[in-house]
C-alpha cells in the first residue's frame, strides 16, 4: 500500500501505509536497542547503518518536502493578497517586540536563514504547559527567523491546522503566523501510552517514541530537530540516522531521576511519595530496583548525545546534570541550561489589579489550575479541603476549592468523575467547583477573583500555573517540593510569597494560614514581584540563545 495524503479542511496531513508502517516498526525495533548494538557492534557500524537508512528516508521524503514547501509559499501569497502578510498583519503585530529576540543586533544577517525545524511534540493540543513552551518557542522561531519553517509532528488526528491554531489564541493567547507552521500527522502515537506497557513502562515508552520518531522521519527529516516533550531517546536516534542534523530538547521533567529511585526505598526521606513509593522490597523490588537503574543508563547515554539541553527548572537542570552531566562532559557538550517557561505575566498585571480596592473583591476561592493527571494528586488537595472544611474556623465560612484544568482522553475524563464522587463522599460538594477545557478568559476570571493558589504535586518539574498564581496576587500554597519550592515560592525582600506543604494535614494549615493572614495585601504585592523573573521575554531570550546554537551547528553542517 503506497504511502497517501489527505487534506482535512485545505491542510495537509500525511499518513503511512498499511505495510510501510509495520515495516518501520521492524526497523526501529532493530535499530532501536541502539546502545546495545554498539557495545557489540561497535559505534562506526551503527552510526553507518543509521546513516544508510537516513540517506534513504531523505529521499523517500524529498517530494513531500517539495510540496510542503510550496503549501507554505501558496499560504504566504494568499496571505499577502488578503493584506495579512507575516509583518503586516494587526494580528501578527499584537506579538510583543520582545519576541524578536537578538534579531535586531549584529546577528540580523541571519535572520535569512531558511530552514525546517521539526517540533516533535505528540501531543501538542493537550494545552497544558507544556503546550504553551511549544507555542511561544515556535512563535519566537518565526520571529527571529521569518523564512524558516516550523513542523510539529503530533498524533492529534483529529484536529486539522485551522482548529489547532485557533485554541491555541484562545487558551494562551498566542497568535502564530499560520503559513509557515504546519502539522505533519503520526499514526503510531499510541506507542508512547503508559496504558500500552502495562509492565516495564518506562523501557516500553522510550521504545514506543523510537517507533514515533521513525513515523516521524518518515514523513520528513527536518534541518533541525527539536523534541519539547522529553523523549530523549528520540533525539539520539534521530543523531544515527542524521549525523548533520542539530537536536535540541527542552526538558520538561527527567524520565527517571534520582528521587525516583531514591522513593523505592520505604525508610528514604521520599518513600512515602510518588506512584511508586517504598515499592524496592522483596524481590519484585528489587528486580523494579535493578531495572530502573539500568534505565537510568539508558537514558543517560541517549541525553549525551543531544548538541543543546534545556530545562524548565533548576530542579530538572540539577537532575538532568547529575544524569547526564559526566557523560556529556566526557564528550565535550555543554550542560543543560535552564530556561524557565513563558509565564503571561505582563498580561495578568495589566489584566489583574492588585491593591487595597481590589482587596475587597476578592472571594474565599482555592483555585487548582492542573490538568487532571494522576501525578497532579488532587484527591490530595480535595482531602485537606475537607480537613480544612471539618475545622469550621472563621476561615471556612464560604470557602470554596475550585478545579480548573484540560482533559485530554476518557482516561482525564473518568479521574474528573472519580473526584465527583470523592467530593461527596468527603461532603464538601457543595464547595468544589470543576471547570473542564476552560478558555483563558474564564481563567483570568478566576484569577482575579480567587484568594489562594494551590498546588499539589510532588517534584512539580516547575509550575506554570503557580506563577500565574503569583503574577496574579495569589497567595500559594504549595507542594514544599520541585520547582514551586526552589523557584517560585520563595522569599522576596527577607518575607515568604506564599506557603509549603507535603501532608493532608499541612495543607490544610496551608489554607488556614493564607485565608486568615491579616495582611494578605503585603503577601500579594510580594508574590506578583516574584514572578516578573518568569516573563514571556525572558523565556525568548533564553530560548533563542540555545536555538542559534542549533542554526549555527546546522550551519556549519551544510557548508
Amino acid at each position: 500500500m503506497a504511502d497517501t495524503c489527505t487534506t482535512p479542511d485545505g491542510n495537509s496531513m500525511w499518513t503511512l501505509g498499511l505495510d510501510a508502517k509495520w515495516a518501520s516498526i521492524a526497523i526501529v525495533s532493530i535499530v532501536g536497542f541502539f546502545p546495545l548494538v554498539a557495545v557489540l557492534l561497535g559505534p562506526k557500524l551503527v552510526f553507518y547503518a543509521g546513516g544508510t537508512l537516513g540517506y534513504y528516508l531523505k529521499k523517500k521524503t524529498a517530494g513531500r518536502k517539495t510540496q510542503i514547501l510550496e503549501l507554505v509559499e501558496a499560504e504566504e501569497k494568499e496571505y499577502a493578497a488578503e493584506g495579512k502578510g507575516s509583518e503586516d498583519s494587526d494580528e501578527w503585530e499584537k506579538i510583543e517586540s520582545h519576541a524578536t529576540g537578538t534579531a535586531k543586533d549584529k546577528q540580523v544577517k541571519d535572520r535569512e536563514w531558511d530552514g525546517i525545524v521539526g517540533f516533535f511534540h505528540p501531543f501538542c493540543n493537550a494545552g497544558g504547559g507544556g503546550e504553551r513552551v511549544l507555542w511561544a518557542a515556535i512563535r519566537a522561531t518565526q520571529k527571529r527567523w521569518p523564512k524558516a519553517k516550523c513542523i510539529v509532528y503530533t498524533g492529534d488526528h483529529d484536529v486539522d491546522k485551522s482548529a489547532i491554531l485557533a485554541r491555541v489564541k484562545n487558551r494562551f493567547n498566542i497568535y502564530l503566523y499560520p503559513p509557515t507552521v504546519n502539522f505533519l500527522y503520526l499514526t503510531t502515537r499510541s506507542w508512547v501510552l503508559a496504558s500500552s506497557w502495562p509492565q516495564f513502562t518506562l523501557l516500553g515508552q522510550s521504545l514506543g517514541s523510537l517507533v514515533l520518531a521513525w513515523d516521524a522521519f518518515s514523513l520528513l527529516p527536518p534541518d533541525i530537530f527539536v523534541d519539547t516533550m522529553g523523549y530523549a531517546f528520540a533525539l539520539g536516534f534521530s543523531k544515527i540516522l542524521f549525523h548533520d542534523v542539530p537536536t535540541g530538547a527542552y526538558v520538561h521533567y527527567p524520565t527517571i531521576s534520582t528521587d525516583m529511585l531514591k522513593s523505592l526505598d520505604p525508610k528514604s526521606t521520599t518513600g512515602t511519595l510518588g506512584v511508586n513509593a517504598g515499592k524496592g522490597v522483596g524481590a519484585a523490588g528489587i528486580a523494579k530496583r535493578i531495572y530502573w537503574q539500568l534505565f537510568a543508563k539508558l537514558y543517560s547515554f541517549a541525553g549525551a548525545s543531544i548538541d543543546v539541553v534545556m530545562t524548565n527548572s533548576s530542579w530538572t537542570q540539577a537532575h538532568i546534570n547529575s544524569l547526564w552531566g559526566s557523560w556529556r562532559k566526557e564528550i565535550g557538550r555543554p550542560a543543560a541550561t535552564a530556561v524557565y517557561p513563558p509565564v503571561a505575566v505582563e498580561e495578568l498585571e495589566k489584566g489583574i489589579e492588585v491593591s487595597l480596592e481590589s482587596e475587597k473583591k476578592r472571594q474565599k476561592v482555592l483555585l487548582y489550575i492542573a490538568q487532571f493527571r494522576p501525578e497532579k494528586n488532587h484527591k490530595l488537595i480535595m482531602a485537606a479541603f475537607a480537613e480544612f472544611m471539618a475545622t469550621k474556623s472563621p476561615a471556612t465560612e464560604g470557602a470554596k476549592l475550585v478545579l480548573i484544568g484540560s482533559v485530554r482522553d476518557d482516561g482525564d475524563s473518568k479521574r474528573v468523575y472519580e473526584l465527583r464522587l470523592l467530593a461527596n463522599e468527603l461532603q464538601i460538594k457543595e464547595s468544589v467547583e470543576f471547570h473542564l477545557d476552560a478558555s483563558w478568559p474564564e481563567i483570568l476570571e478566576w484569577l482575579q477573583k480567587a484568594s489562594v493558589g494551590v498546588n499539589g504535586m510532588w517534584n512539580e518539574h516547575f509550575g506554570i500555573g503557580v506563577v500565574e498564581y503569583q503574577a496574579a496576587g495569589l497567595i500559594s500554597v504549595v507542594h514544599d517540593s520541585g520547582g514551586p519550592k526552589g523557584d517560585i515560592v520563595t522569599e522576596v525582600d527577607g518575607e515568604p510569597t506564599g506557603f509549603h506543604a507535603t501532608t493532608s494535614t499541612e495543607f490544610a494549615n496551608g489554607f488556614e494560614q493564607a485565608l486568615a493572614l491579616p495582611d494578605k495585601l503585603a503577601m500579594r504585592c510580594r508574590a506578583r514581584k516574584s514572578a516578573k523573573r518568569f516573563t514571556e521575554e525572558e523565556f525568548v531570550k533564553g530560548w533563542l540563545k540555545q536555538m542559534e546554537k542549533l542554526v549555527v551547528l546546522r550551519k556549519a553542517k551544510v557548508h
